[in-house]
């Protein structure tokens, strides 16, 4: 009987890499007829190039100034996965939208490519603010953003010490920095985070004495018997037609790969300590009821201060929220935005 459940689930897997599940409306890739797309660039405060795309009503009326939302992607992605989307679809509504490559990721600069940083990560949610406050179609006082996964943590450290997000929402959030530290669950143990630790800083003398970059996370390119969930979850976005992107000048091998030297910046990154400051302007957190990172979100809104509002999708996974717009709650997020950026 063993053997036949395996021989199954190779099966399933060797199926899984030629489709995608496309189901509840799955479409990453998602394209408006009612907005116009383009693409441009601005300088974050140490003059690195962040690249975004920029989506405008077609029928702005050059009389008025129109509310703005900037849109971060998951982590390990880029501004075409899922923040497109998203941006379109609220763009539709009648905002003037921006998702962004994030710095080190797509077509914004950073060297070393996939590195992380958080603090940069979230300048460049404040660049976009210097980018989109200056437009003379947008009212600079109705700036709101958007973190989708760990975008979602991002926007909190932004927003923390930039009063001009008005109102800040986040989707299938991940604390970046409690999820490394600690895993899901809190399942990492003290003595395991310092073994990451003490491998990444190893690496870092192979890497300066000229040897080559190591990369660490991201999801898997081949699925097996024994493959967790929640990488097949992940790989049914990023390794399918459904959601895969590969940037220009990029390899398919790094894709959602951070270096592995860089990625431990994820211990001191703590977006959570004091966000009760961010009070009075709302914050909203969507995540699915059965995505296995809910605990952030509901951290979150614990630790928030009034205004605040946690909605939990029922039927929705974590990376569901991703794409599946029969799921996604883009009413409440129209909602929340036209209330809090009026």
């Amino acid at each position: 009987m063993k053997k036949v459940i395996a021989v199954l689930a190779l099966f399933l897997s060797s199926f899984s890499v030629i489709g995608a599940d496309m189901s509840h409306g799955a479409d990453n890739f998602f394209k408006s007829d009612k907005v116009t797309m383009q693409k441009v660039s601005f300088s974050n405060q140490y003059k690195m190039k962040v690249v975004g795309n920029l989506f405008i009503p077609k029928n702005l009326s050059g009389d008025v100034k129109y509310g703005a939302i900037v849109v971060g992607h998951p982590m390990g992605a880029v501004k075409e996965q899922s923040s497109n989307l998203y941006a379109a679809k609220l763009a539709e509504q009648g905002f003037v939208t921006l998702s962004l490559d994030l710095s080190f990721w797509g077509a914004s600069e950073g060297q070393p490519r996939n590195a992380v940083l958080p603090d940069v990560y979230a300048e460049d949610f404040s660049a976009a603010v210097d980018f989109l406050g200056t437009r003379s179609f947008v009212d600079r006082n109705r700036i709101g953003v958007l973190g989708i996964c760990g975008s979602g943590s991002f926007v909190i450290s932004a927003a923390k010490i930039d009063p001009r997000m008005k109102a800040v929402a986040t989707v299938s959030m991940y604390d970046m920095g409690a999820a490394n530290r600690n895993a899901l669950n809190h399942s990492q143990t003290l003595n395991q985070r310092k073994q990451i630790i003490a491998d990444a800083a190893e690496q870092r003398y192979v890497e300066f004495t000229g040897g080559e970059m190591s990369y660490t996370g991201g999801t898997v390119h081949e699925l097996k018997a024994d493959t967790h969930p929640i990488q097949r979850e992940f790989f049914d976005f990023y390794r399918t037609p459904r959601g895969e992107f590969t940037p220009e000048g990029s390899s398919p091998d790094l894709t959602t790969h951070p270096t592995l030297t860089s990625n431990v910046k994820f211990m001191n990154f703590y977006p959570f300590n004091d966000i009760e400051t961010i009070s009075p302007r709302p914050m909203l957190f969507i995540a699915g009821d059965v995505a296995h990172s809910r605990e952030f979100s509901e951290e979150a809104y614990k630790l928030a201060a009034q205004p605040k509002e946690l909605i939990i999708v029922p039927g929705a996974g974590h990376v569901d929220l991703y794409d599946r717009v029969n799921l996604i709650p883009f009413d409440k997020l129209t909602s929340f935005f036209r209330s809090s950026l009026k």
